[in-house]
């Protein structure tokens, strides 16, 4: 795939990741090192609990998200960072043996007025399970550099 730039996006433009199937070892790592709630935890007190079993944190869920979407090399070349997120929502339970995908939607693409090498990006990112439902959505702002101009081969 050719390096994209800001210049090559458009609103709604829309691509999907590969998938990422979350393991029970995998879900109860994390929660121990970042989020050691007993529902991430434990499986027993995670089956006593409203969730009825053991789930992923939602920071786990994010982060998986992302990563999802960082792999797709459509940013590689032209990601500047992001100064925030936006509207972050956990709106349903991951569990171990869900497989994973992120949805990346481009909403709104708007050129720096005081940077003209960049431009801001508002893109929804949506982390979908296998029966394509939403576990999670977000928007980030994020800078994008825009195409290089072409330079002049010297002969």
């Amino acid at each position: 795939m050719n390096p994209r730039y800001f210049d090559d996006f458009s609103p709604g433009d829309r691509f999907v990741s590969a998938g990422k199937t979350m393991t029970e070892g995998e879900i109860v790592a994390f929660a121990f090192t970042y989020d050691p709630q007993p529902i991430h935890l434990d499986r027993e007190a995670a089956e006593a609990s409203p969730y009825g079993g053991l789930i992923a944190s939602g920071f786990q869920t994010m982060a998986v998200g992302f990563r999802l979407a960082w792999q797709t090399n459509l940013f590689s070349a032209c990601s500047l960072g992001s100064p925030g997120l936006d509207e972050v929502r956990w709106l349903k339970p991951v569990r171990p043996g869900d497989t994973l995908r992120t949805v990346i939607e481009i909403v709104e693409l708007r050129p720096s007025a005081s940077k003209p090498d960049r431009g801001v990006a508002r893109i929804r990112y949506s982390v979908i399970d296998q029966i394509d439902e939403a576990v999670m959505t977000m928007i980030a702002v994020q800078i994008l550099a825009r195409r290089p101009a072409p330079t002049e081969k010297s002969g």
